[in-house]
């Protein structure tokens, strides 16, 4: 790295830092003055609206905004430098375009990487306080029961509860099905179970059946202890959860879902999806607003940065649409995540061919 570079990459970063305080801090101060009336009515204390609230808000908008943030970052310091001419003294110096883009792929690869630590272990965690805090004071949103579960809680082994009570850990008129390929091998039904602790449940007025060919035999009882690798707390576990969840986390519950047969985890698959593919749109958005800002032109950057805000705009909202699409099955998790990303990398390659010619 020369002189030029650090100063190219002083630019970048330092106009994407100056651009998240200056827009958080409007969005602090909105949203602040919308929820004010909920503070003061649960008389909610200053240290948790603080800590509990805006400390986790800021770094969750940050991600969730950082291909804007880059963007409009890339496209203002860029049209400076070419409206000052600098562009073209460095080009007159010996620089060549793709030389000129080393600078920028470097910034766009540290961004890639607190992106990264921030949305796949930090924002997480604090997003459990976050949603925690917002549950309380401002929108009640957890569920304290559950009805109509099925899963399998192991292999070849299916249980069912009509409903099931968070508080109390106790759920009604459950079935444990176990099944030898096809083959049911025993049934138990009970009209009570509840959780004890460590994987120890116990049922309340059962009847066990056992089948062996032709063969039933039957057994009844007031109570049977048995031990299933399941607790009370992953009965409610909702799309919400997903942002609570660390990137190592998030797949390990993903292929336990899947392991035992349940349908709630397309909202999961985009998440872990979307957490690398958000990332990379850092190289994205920074090639196509260098490509787009590299010239000089008359007017200034005013047209820039409008043509910025725009794509930008329009790649948020291609983001949110996909993901809506996989949650409704009409195309993969995937696809959902990345497919933005492939489009407007379709768009700025051409565009980055043209420039450096």
């Amino acid at each position: 790295m020369k002189r030029l570079d650090w100063y190219i990459i002083r630019k970048f970063l330092g106009t994407f830092f100056f651009s998240i305080v200056l827009i958080l801090s409007i969005a602090v101060v909105f949203d602040l003055t919308e929820k004010m009336d909920d503070f003061f009515e649960n008389q909610v204390p200053l240290h948790e609206i603080i800590f509990d609230y805006y400390l986790p808000f800021l770094p969750y908008y940050m991600n969730m905004f950082s291909s804007l943030f880059i963007f409009i970052s890339v496209i203002f310091f860029t049209s400076k430098l070419a409206g000052n001419s600098e562009i073209i003294a460095m080009h007159a110096a010996g620089m060549s375009y793709h030389r000129f883009m080393v600078p920028y792929a470097f910034s766009a690869t540290l961004l890639f990487i607190l992106s990264v630590i921030l949305g796949g272990w930090v924002i997480p965690k604090s997003s459990e306080r976050m949603l925690h805090f917002t549950d309380v004071y401002i929108e009640h949103f957890s569920i304290e029961n559950a009805r109509n579960m099925q899963m399998e809680v192991e292999p070849g082994t299916i249980l069912y509860i009509e409903s099931f009570q968070k508080r109390s850990k106790i759920g009604y008129r459950c079935s444990l099905e176990k099944f030898d390929g096809k083959t049911l091998m025993s049934r138990i039904t009970a009209d009570r179970i509840y959780y004890d602790s460590a994987y120890n449940w116990h049922l309340d007025n059962y009847t066990y059946r056992r089948f062996d060919g032709m063969h039933e035999s039957l057994t009844r009882g007031e109570r049977m202890d048995i031990e299933l690798p399941i607790e009370p707390s992953e009965m409610f576990i909702t799309a919400q959860h997903a942002q609570q969840m660390t990137t190592p986390e998030l797949r390990a519950y993903m292929a336990r879902q899947r392991e035992r047969g349940s349908g709630n985890v397309k909202a999961f698959e985009v998440e872990y999806h979307k957490r690398w593919a958000s990332p990379l749109g850092a190289f994205i958005m920074t090639l196509l607003g260098v490509t787009m800002s590299s010239r000089k032109v008359r007017g200034g950057m005013g047209k820039n940065l409008g043509i910025g805000i725009v794509l930008t705009a329009a790649y948020i909202l291609f983001s949110t649409v996909s993901t809506t699409f996989s949650v409704n099955n009409v195309m993969s998790p995937f696809m959902a995540a990345w497919l933005p990303n492939l489009v407007f990398l379709a768009i700025s390659i051409p565009l980055y061919i043209r420039a450096s010619r």
